[in-house]
This record gives structure tokens, C-alpha cells and sequence, in this order.
């Protein structure tokens, strides 16, 4: 095993070795603060943190405004001090040892309101900003203004490239490093193109130097990339190291940190990473961001994919073959479907299945009754968490604050979802936790292989940088 040497990361000497933002109350102080104290970079999530009461109590995230728009203010002021509740935490744990950087995801509802708001009230607690889900351009602009570094994610160089030449040029001496993003290994949402295909992992390694190359162009030959998505053991990756074609690498851990001491997330969640066999964890695309998101695959996912299937396209009048008639809703207003779907709809609706809900592409879903009025209830309840939300239409651009399409019941309210996972410490964690959205990274099925974690050890974080630094 090739020697792991410290890199040079926003002016400090560091381990090569960063902790992967994870957002909704799962990227905290005290497990970025514990992976700084380790020597590395530690990440906060600026996502929907939790802030803390007088007694250190985690501050429920209650709407109580009557529109979206106020809704969407109120999730605005808490973001802002649950980032500076856990930035101050990361700062205390590192004791000043290495870098505590922040994560935010691009397309979050506020982003750049969000971001402003920590950095001027965690003044000199973080280190550097990573940004990804979408194109950051404003990102240089903000760190410049707080003079932080910046290190956007991309999936591909030419990602890169439109960045570079639109912003990051002008700013070129705070950027940091590159968050190269596998889209089809990293947890969360991935950065997938449309001429990429889900179900065909290319290669890292290739992209990887295509985006150094373009770097070298630059004039960033010596500015870190940042591997992401897919490192498990270092061993599997001696040859990206000291490697004169890929320049300096550094290596990103998202899921791993998952099963730590310090790690937040409830006991039932560790345990399903325990038991996680290959090709449990896979690419979807049912998130309301229009991104493909990489997740446990579950009764939450399950449920999406059954309701997806359940679906037949549907005329307002006669045409073609769609001449059967179906009442829709209350009123049942006519639509007119094929005479073969109208048998699926009889047998869905035998089964229970007898809500229909229209979706912006003219057709219908089947759902039970309780599942609709749920659907129905998260639309309504919206609090805007996304810049542009799928599910309940929601946009945060004025005047309309719509994306102009109607709310797509195909799929689901991600904040709700998040944190009901995030948070269920009671005796019912498992049920919570197989009926909600368990995001991780596709290698996240080595828990269970890595004896490492044999009889389900569990290690601080301190145990597992010494570990991953061992290159096994």
C-alpha cells in the first residue's frame, strides 16, 4: 500500500480524506467536528439542520404559516441557525485540528439566503463551502464575499467547464478543489446526464482525468480533486495516489460515516446498513427534484414504484383508442382510457386501489384512499424546501411561485420524509425507518462484508479515519 500523505487544503496541511455532506439533521457538528479532530475535512449540512433549545433539545421544525410562502420564510430562519448551531459544535469539536467546510445543496429553497445567514453568523467557524445539485454559479461570489474557499461538485468536466468559464475564473484563487461526484456510486442525488444510462457505470478513473486535463487548462494543475462516490477501501485505489495524470486526489467518505459513535442517525438505520446485501441500495428517479438519487431500496421506494405502475394515460375526450369511459374524482368526470386499461383499473381498484389522481403527463395513478388524502395533505403542507418541487408544484420565483405544471402525486414530500428518518430514536425506529427515504451510496452493502464491522461493530470516528488511513 502506497503511503497516504497529508495534502494542502485551504491553506492547512490535512489528511487526504474528507467526510461527505449528508443533509437533514445527518451531517453534524459533532461528526464533522470529530472527522476534523481526526485530521481531515469534516462537513456540516447547512440543509435543514437542527438547532437546540435551553435544555440542548433538538427544535422541533413546525410550520404554522397559512401559505407557502410564509411556510418557506419559516423553513429559511430555521436553516440559517440550525447551520450556525452545528457549525459552533464543529468548531468546539475539532479543538482547531483539521477543516470544517460546509455543505449545501444548490437547489434547496433559499439557497444563497441560507448560505449568507451561516457564514455571517458563524463568522470564522467554516472553512470552505461545498455546493452541488445543480450549477452553482453564484457560489465563487459568495465565498468571496465571506472569504472562504468554495468546492463545487460536478459529475463531469464539462460541468466543470461552464462553471469555470461563466464565474469561477474571476475567483479563481479561493477555489479549493473539485468534488468530482460518481453519479453512479455517491449517495443522495446524483448529477446523472441524459445521455448517461442509470443502469451503465462508466469508469471513473477516465473522467476523472478528462476533468484534470481541463483543469491543467486552467491553470489548476495543483488544485485537489476531490473522489466521491464508491471509495470504500484505499487499497482499491493506490493507483489514483501520487499518480502524475490524475495530480492531487483527494478522497471522499459519505456513507461510511453513517455507522460511527458520532453519527446521528437512528440505531435502526445502522442496523439496516448491517444487513445491506449487494444491489440493495440503487439509482431511482422518484425524488421531486427531477433528479436520479441513489437510496435503500425499501417499502418507501416500493411503494413509489407500485404507484408509478399503476398508471395508464388518459384523454379529456374520445380519440384513438381511448374510448372506454372512466369518472375521475367526487364528480367522476369523464376521462376516456383504452378498453385494456380499464381492466387493469377494475382489477387495481378490486384490490383497494381506488383513488385516482391525475398527473401532469395526462395520466392517471392508483392509490388506496389513505394513501391519496396523504399525497393530497403534503402538497397542501408544502414549506418550499426545494428552489422547484415536482410534488406540489412549488417555486420560489416570483411572482408565481409555481413551476407552472400541476403537482405530480407520482412522488413524494422530500422534507417531510427526511426528517421523520432523521429523527426516529423511538420503539417504532424500524417500521419509520423502512417507510421512509434511507439515502447511501452504492457500496453501502460492505457494512455487512467488512470485518471490520464484524459482530456489528460500530466505531467513533476517530477509529474509522485510523482505519480507512491503514488503506484495508
Amino acid at each position: 500500500m502506497k503511503a497516504i500523505n497529508a495534502v494542502r487544503v485551504g491553506g492547512v496541511d490535512v489528511l487526504p480524506l474528507v467526510e461527505g455532506g449528508k443533509g437533514v439533521s445527518v451531517s453534524t457538528g459533532l461528526s464533522a467536528g470529530s472527522w476534523a479532530a481526526a485530521g481531515g475535512v469534516g462537513t456540516v449540512s447547512l440543509v435543514n439542520a437542527d438547532s437546540y433549545d435551553e435544555d440542548g433539545q433538538p427544535v422541533q421544525q413546525i410550520y404554522r404559516g397559512r401559505t407557502r410562502r410564509e411556510r418557506h420564510e419559516e423553513l429559511i430562519d430555521y436553516a440559517i441557525r440550525g447551520g450556525i448551531a452545528q457549525a459552533q459544535i464543529a468548531h468546539e469539536q475539532s479543538s482547531g485540528k483539521g477543516r470544517v467546510h460546509a455543505n449545501i445543496l444548490w437547489e434547496m429553497g433559499g439557497a444563497e439566503r441560507v448560505i449568507a445567514g451561516v457564514l455571517e453568523g458563524a463568522k470564522g467557524l467554516i472553512h470552505g463551502l461545498t455546493c452541488g445539485a445543480g450549477m452553482p454559479y453564484r457560489l465563487s461570489e459568495i465565498a468571496a464575499r465571506f472569504g472562504v474557499h468554495y468546492y463545487p461538485i460536478v459529475s463531469s468536466a464539462r460541468a466543470f467547464s461552464a462553471l469555470w468559464k461563466r464565474a469561477y475564473n474571476k475567483t479563481a484563487h479561493l477555489l479549493g478543489g473539485v468534488v468530482y461526484e460518481d453519479p453512479w456510486r455517491a449517495g443522495g442525488h446524483n448529477g446523472l446526464s441524459n445521455t448517461e444510462n442509470p443502469l451503465s457505470p462508466e469508469d471513473p478513473y477516465p473522467r476523472v482525468v478528462a476533468l484534470r486535463k481541463l483543469m491543467r487548462e486552467f491553470g489548476l494543475g495543483d488544485t485537489p480533486i476531490i473522489m466521491a462516490g464508491g471509495v470504500w477501501w484505499l487499497e482499491e485505489w493506490q493507483d489514483w495516489i501520487d499518480n502524475p495524470e490524475l495530480g492531487p486526489i483527494i478522497f471522499q467518505f459519505g456513507t461510511r460515516p453513517l455507522l460511527t459513535k458520532e453519527s446521528p442517525i437512528p440505531e435502526a438505520w445502522k442496523q439496516r446498513l448491517l444487513t445491506l446485501k449487494e444491489g440493495d441500495v440503487f439509482l431511482n428517479r422518484f425524488s421531486p427534484t427531477g433528479f436520479y438519487s441513489s437510496a435503500v431500496n425499501n417499502s418507501f421506494l416500493q411503494e413509489l414504484r407500485e404507484r408509478s405502475e399503476r398508471q395508464v394515460a388518459f384523454s379529456p375526450e374520445p380519440v384513438g383508442e381511448h374510448v372506454a369511459a372512466y369518472g375521475v374524482g367526487a364528480r367522476k368526470r369523464l376521462v376516456f382510457v383504452t378498453p385494456t386499461d380499464l381492466e387493469h383499473i377494475r382489477a387495481w381498484e378490486a384490490q383497494g386501489f381506488t383513488e385516482a389522481m391525475r398527473t401532469p403527463d395526462s395520466t392517471l395513478i392508483f392509490v388506496t384512499p389513505e394513501r391519496g388524502r396523504e399525497i393530497v395533505t403534503d402538497q397542501v403542507d408544502c414549506m418550499g424546501c426545494l428552489s422547484e418541487c415536482r410534488f406540489s408544484n412549488w417555486s420560489q420565483r416570483e411572482p408565481e411561485f409555481s413551476n407552472g405544471r400541476k403537482a405530480d402525486p407520482r412522488s413524494f414530500c422530500i422534507q417531510k420524509t427526511l426528517q421523520t428518518i432523521a429523527h426516529a430514536h423511538g420503539p417504532d425506529q424500524e417500521l419509520v425507518a423502512d417507510n421512509n427515504l434511507m439515502f447511501g451510496g452504492t457500496s453501502a452493502w460492505r457494512f455487512g462484508t467488512d470485518p471490520f464491522y464484524s459482530n456489528g461493530f460500530v466505531p467513533t470516528v476517530k477509529q474509522l479515519v485510523e482505519r480507512i488511513m491503514t488503506g484495508r
